[in-house]
């Protein structure tokens, strides 16, 4: 595995003490002004392109970007933790400009009532996600339906992301009818309900991620892709553990209705294990689509069979 996380485990960063949250903590660059809320400064961008750059701190912050294109960037990667704070009953960003990017920022405590609070509400246009946390919350990443635009994420931390106790919601990642996804040297561990990444995008691209179940709670599927994809799914680690609201499968192709073409979808070089007291059976790949899916050099190691059809 080559995965690279800019990030260390959660437990390493957030109980950090906090910084001093001091004036103008958020600084577009282009025109070197500084704003004291995350809001003011969006709304200074309008329908510009504009790179947001903020200072180390802890903050209580959200905003919603209705125009433009803004990167959203960490001063320092992991140093800028957004705690708890939600617009719309959504999540922190609720991005429906022209594009969007996130670089180095940490998101926890992402709660709404509804069980769907998340670090990043993406309703239109591309986004880019990198070296960002997300943490102790309902949802990581959540996003509605832009089939034109497309969802890329790298270097990343999913960890302790579920179900809100009342069990509704919540997936550490759902990407909803978005043309494409991809998804590359990430971490997703100890979810506490419903699947690690949950896609309904046509095109997919899941790449040297690790997926470590080993402390889940209550999980389903490392990768649900609900109405089917093509694409590659390629040189990931799984490992699946006891502690499983569904145990039969790590990678579900078009559970929910094979809407989207299926055939080619290869399956190569994973590397996929179960913990040593895993006592049941499940499969890598459990495929509703009936189409030709593709699997090669894929490596296991406990109970376990490749691939499995559903009828």
């Amino acid at each position: 595995m080559r995965i690279v996380i800019a990030i260390a485990a959660a437990a390493m960063v957030l109980p950090s003490p906090a910084f001093p949250q001091t004036d103008g903590a958020f600084t577009i660059v282009e025109t070197g002004r500084s704003y004291r809320s995350l809001q003011d400064a969006v709304n200074a961008v309008g329908d510009a392109s504009a790179t947001i750059r903020i200072a180390p701190g802890r903050y209580r912050d959200c905003a919603v970007q209705e125009a433009g294109v803004i990167r959203f960037v960490s001063d320092t990667p992991g140093r800028a933790v957004f705690d708890g704070g939600i617009c719309e009953d959504k999540a922190v960003l609720v991005l429906r400009g022209r594009g969007a990017a996130v670089d180095g920022l940490v998101f926890t405590r992402t709660f709404v009532a509804d069980g769907n609070g998340a670090g990043i509400r993406i309703e239109q246009g591309d986004l880019s996600v990198t070296r960002s946390m997300f943490v102790d919350g309902q949802c990581g990443i959540l996003s509605a339906a832009d089939p034109r635009a497309s969802i890329r994420i790298d270097q990343s931390t999913f960890a302790r992301l579920g179900k809100h106790p009342d069990g509704s919601g919540a997936h550490a990642l759902y990407i909803g009818d978005y043309g494409r996804l991809t998804v590359t040297r990430s971490r997703f561990e100890r979810g506490t309900g419903g699947h690690y990444v949950k896609s309904r995008a046509p095109r997919i691209e899941i790449v040297d991620n690790s997926f470590d179940d080993s402390r889940g709670l209550e999980t389903n599927y490392m990768i649900d892709l609900s109405n089917g994809a093509t694409g590659r799914i390629a040189e990931n680690a799984f490992v699946q553990g006891n502690g499983k609201e569904n145990w039969t499968t790590m990678i579900a192709v078009a559970p929910e209705g094979a809407e989207n073409p299926s055939a080619g979808l290869t399956v190569e070089n994973n590397r996929a294990s179960t913990v040593p007291a895993f006592r049941n059976e499940t499969a890598l790949v459990r495929d509703w689509s009936g189409q030709q899916i593709t699997l090669r050099g894929n490596i296991l190691t406990g109970r376990m069979v490749e691939f499995a059809r559903q009828r």
